[in-house]
């Protein structure tokens, strides 16, 4: 008898790791604005946030476009 692997939790997986990068690499990108006295004053950490996300969409639509 054969069993499938247990894609459900696979792809909770993977979803969870996305999010948990995504949010070090914003924290990260913050920090390094903030230390490096870079960062606008008006700005928040939700700016760094769209950063990192318009890179990553950026990198996923370069992925499906080379596919």
């Amino acid at each position: 008898m054969k069993f499938e692997a247990d894609k459900t939790s696979e792809k909770t997986g993977e979803v969870l790791g996305f999010v948990v990068a995504y949010f070090v690499a914003a924290t990260f990108l913050y920090l390094l604005l903030t230390f490096a006295k870079k960062m606008p004053a008006s700005w928040t950490y939700l700016h760094p946030m769209g950063i990192v996300a318009a890179v990553s969409l950026a990198g996923t639509g370069i992925k499906r476009l080379l596919k």
